[in-house]
């Protein structure tokens, strides 16, 4: 890949089966995303902005075409493959949270850093950065159950964080907030996309959001009607 490019998608199209026939998510996508982007894929329900994440961060492959993600190509995207790329180098954050519930804050942000068998004093000091980033530190003992919708995504985001990947992609995920919570949300990451320099990607209709994009890429119909800088 070029100088900087983490990501490259050539040709790529999404089929599935539907009745005798198929149904197409995404066809003829081309894009190459650069490091330390905060790029967000938006259009309508159905217009394919998730379908497109999951390719990227290998829960789905492609029908047609190629990827390259962070140097691992979708023609060796074996599974095991894919759950190494999403363990050491991927972040995600989903609308929904998943969260566990029966853990505190920092159990929940820990978890993946257990996945990648760090020591005690690194996973220790990884959390409490992480949560610190996002402004929870006095929640660490606290459960899901106990925390606000905003909190619970602040929770989220740090446990997506706490690893450091290059990437992290985000699924709507400002959908169950407020106002005054997605803007908090919104500029944490973008706090940490600038100091850190992780590459962010959305999959959203929300306005809340794409004001704060500094790439705005439209699907239509499961293909790139637009893909512009935006506006700062």
């Amino acid at each position: 890949m070029k100088n900087g490019t983490i990501i490259t998608i050539e040709n790529l199209a999404k089929h599935y089966p539907m009745g005798g026939g198929k149904f197409t998510a995404l066809s003829d996508i081309n894009l190459t995303f650069s490091k330390g982007e905060f790029t967000g894929i938006v259009g309508p329900s159905g217009s394919g902005k998730t379908t497109m994440l999951n390719i990227i961060g290998s829960l789905d492959t492609p029908s047609e075409g190629a990827t390259n993600v962070l140097g691992t190509t979708s023609r060796e995207m074996t599974p095991k493959v894919a759950a190494t790329l999403r363990k050491k180098h991927i972040g995600f954050i989903f609308q929904t949270y998943n969260l566990m519930s029966v853990y505190t804050v920092y159990e929940n942000v820990e978890f993946p850093l257990l996945l990648l068998k760090k020591s005690v004093s690194e996973r220790k000091k990884a959390v409490m950065d992480a949560i610190q980033w996002v402004g929870l530190t006095d929640k660490i003992k606290s459960k899901p159950p106990q925390l606000s919708g905003g909190e619970s995504q602040r929770v989220a985001i740090a446990r997506a964080m706490v690893k450091r990947p290059e990437l992290v992609l985000a699924d709507e995920p400002t959908a169950n907030l407020d106002a005054k919570n997605s803007h908090h949300i919104l500029r944490t990451m973008e706090q940490l996309n600038r100091e850190l320099q992780t590459t962010f990607i959305f999959a959203t209709h929300d306005d809340k959001v794409i004001q704060y994009l500094r790439r705005i890429i439209t699907l239509e119909d499961g293909t790139v009607a637009s893909d512009e800088i935006a506006k700062q």
